[in-house]
């Protein structure tokens, strides 16, 4: 997983929007108006991603690129670097579970403008 291919597949996802609110060396992704995903802008180390608590700390057990959130509430977030030993396919599947996670806590009116295509939330 490279930078490139992180913001296009959390740009994929639908309603997502993209800006750099912590100065010009974080990149964050936001779904409704809340983040589910955050990057170093220049420097792809790792990205930070929204996990339910029991499953952060599963995984934080099984691969040793994914640690507990980086400057983040290390209940609900993990670290994960790329080029270590997680897989691209599960990358992607922790960036879409981080999406759900922040997706599912957004109001029946919001979810229901994301779904019809309205991203102007």
């Amino acid at each position: 997983m490279n930078i490139e291919d992180f913001r296009n597949y959390c740009l994929s996802l639908p309603g997502v929007t993209e800006d750099m609110p912590f100065g010009g060396d974080t990149l964050v992704f936001r779904v409704g108006g809340k983040i589910f995903a955050l990057t170093g802008a220049d420097l792809f180390e790792f990205a930070n991603l929204k996990c339910e608590p029991q499953r952060a700390i599963d995984l934080r057990e099984q691969y040793d690129g994914i640690r507990p959130g980086y400057h983040m509430n290390k209940q609900h977030w993990n670290s994960v670097y790329p080029g270590r030993d997680v897989p691209d396919a599960l990358f992607c599947e922790l960036i879409e579970h981080s999406y759900r996670l922040i997706f599912n806590s957004l109001s029946a009116k919001d979810r229901n403008a994301i779904n019809s295509g309205n991203t102007e939330l």
